[in-house]
């Protein structure tokens, strides 16, 4: 397997809230995680880095996730950990009030493979040279297209787009949404909604079918993202099953 992250602050934020990580335990199962954080006075980089920090190091450390019951259990576990975490944060550095952050994590092991997400951070296989989208956002305006009361094309440019129902550090108990999907794909994909606010999923995969390294694919797409703008933080982070 190859993979790669990669993150940038684009061309508008003067610093970046995001964090990402691909991580393997002892037994060479992966964990991918890209975390989009908000709030004022840096806090959203706090928040984001306490994700990515608390499940990257405790992944390393097992010897295995063992079954897909246990991987799920574990990972709700922690995610409850680290909002309990964000939470006291807050309450203990009053400057970070409306701290939190989104998650959206992949984790493979060579019997199946699971998404889990809070937010609006997106998980995607790549499978058939077509990207497939596997998560669905906690966003306002999904909840209304869900419900049948806007299209999807009137969502695309909705002036409530952006408005998050769910993320980490905004209630005291909180549940990832799993998906179990077929291991059998050729590509993972985690990508911050700075990727997704920029470039439709037809341009990305443009892209993803070029003839060239995983490193050049994703720098390539971070440049087109801060070519139409880069009004925010983008990261992503991809990870090749047939890779050497």
């Amino acid at each position: 397997m190859k993979s790669f992250y990669i993150t940038d602050s684009g061309r508008v934020r003067s610093h970046n809230e995001d964090s990402v990580t691909i991580v393997k335990n002892q037994t060479g199962e992966h964990l991918m995680i890209v975390a989009d954080g908000m709030g004022g006075h840096r806090a959203g980089e706090v928040a984001s880095s306490m994700v990515v920090t608390h499940l990257g190091t405790r992944f390393s450390n097992l010897s295995t996730i063992g079954t897909k019951f246990d991987a799920v259990n574990w990972l709700n576990e922690n995610i409850n950990t680290i909002n309990t975490n964000i939470i006291k944060y807050t309450e203990e550095n009053p400057e970070a009030t409306g701290m939190g952050t989104t998650v959206v994590l992949a984790l493979l092991t060579n019997e199946f493979l699971i998404f889990g997400n809070i937010g609006d951070s997106t998980g995607y296989v790549f499978k058939n040279q077509k990207l497939h989208q596997i998560t669905k956002p906690h966003t306002l305006v999904n909840l209304l297209v869900e419900a049948g009361e806007l299209s999807e094309e009137e969502a695309k440019n909705h002036p409530k787009k952006n408005v998050l129902m769910k993320a980490l550090g905004t209630e005291s108990k909180q549940v990832l949404d799993i998906f179990d999907v077929d291991p059998d794909v050729d590509a993972i994909m985690l990508c911050s909604d700075g990727l997704t606010n920029m470039l439709t999923k037809e341009q990305v995969e443009k892209v993803l079918l070029e003839n060239i390294d995983i490193e050049e694919k994703l720098i390539k797409i971070i440049k087109k993202c801060n070519a139409r703008g880069g009004t925010d933080n983008v990261s992503i982070a991809y990870l090749l099953k047939d890779g050497e």
